[in-house]
């Protein structure tokens, strides 16, 4: 099962609005989130991941509006559990949604969302985005009874939350990676895709290939970075090559 990559262009938006967020009708407005998913897809992206965040730190509505007209791949958008969020994606009808925890004190998605918690409102969103046409996935930790909430919630995905794996060295490491792999293993049983996601970056993936049943990853801030320095087409294509040896059915 090869191993499909999401690249997520939030912080090219970042860069963006460090110039010209009080300044959205200037003449140029760079870099361009559409060039970048362009150039992305040419390094051999399998979908484009965008964050409309509440106070539109980064990516803006009618950024959302431009990759969903004008990108031909998947969009997958993540949004947090509100009632304007949602009303905003059925509008915008991406591919997919995927719902995340989300804080204004935080400076990116820190942690996964609390599906056990927040059961019956999630209940409600995933409906109506299903209503719309919209696949949901839920980023979460990984950990057995919020993978086994978001498999009664009727999602059709999760996105483990590498965060933790991505942070430790050592013995610390090995234990994450085990927590991982249990949690691929057991999405995969309750019928769920399962994605991983958060600090996966180009000394860690290879570490990744342990853990069976995974169908996407999701990156950004790592290519965005390498960008900098070889372009995003290339950083891309860069992430691709090293993903080439995943050998992911289970055991």
């Amino acid at each position: 099962m090869s191993l499909l990559l999401g690249v997520n262009i939030d912080h090219v938006a970042t860069l963006r609005q460090a110039r010209y967020a009080l300044n959205p009708d200037a003449p140029i407005l760079e870099p361009s989130v559409l060039d970048a998913a362009r150039e992305a897809q040419k390094g051999g992206a399998d979908s484009i991941t965008i964050h409309v965040r509440e106070d539109r730190r980064h990516m803006q509505d009618a950024d959302a509006r431009l990759m969903r007209k004008e990108v031909n791949l998947p969009l997958n958008l993540e949004l947090a559990n509100t009632v304007e969020m949602v009303s905003f994606a059925c509008d915008l009808k991406p591919d997919f949604a995927c719902l995340v925890p989300e804080s204004r004190e935080e400076i990116t998605t820190e942690g996964g969302l609390d599906a056990v918690g927040h059961f019956d409102s999630l209940k409600d969103t995933i409906i109506a985005l299903q209503a719309s046409g919209i696949k949901v996935s839920l980023f979460i930790d990984p950990e057995e009874e919020q993978i086994e909430a978001a498999a009664k919630l009727g999602a059709e995905m999760i996105e483990l939350h590498t965060g933790s794996f991505a942070l430790a060295e050592g013995e610390p490491h090995q234990n994450e990676l085990s927590r991982l792999r249990l949690s691929a293993d057991l999405g995969a049983s309750l019928g769920l895709q399962v994605n991983a996601g958060h600090g996966i970056h180009r000394q860690n993936i290879s570490s990744l290939f342990s853990v069976k049943n995974l169908k996407e990853i999701n990156v950004g801030h790592t290519l965005v970075s390498r960008a900098l320095f070889i372009g995003l087409r290339a950083a891309v294509a860069e992430m691709k090559a090293l993903m080439a040896d995943y050998q992911g059915d289970q055991e």
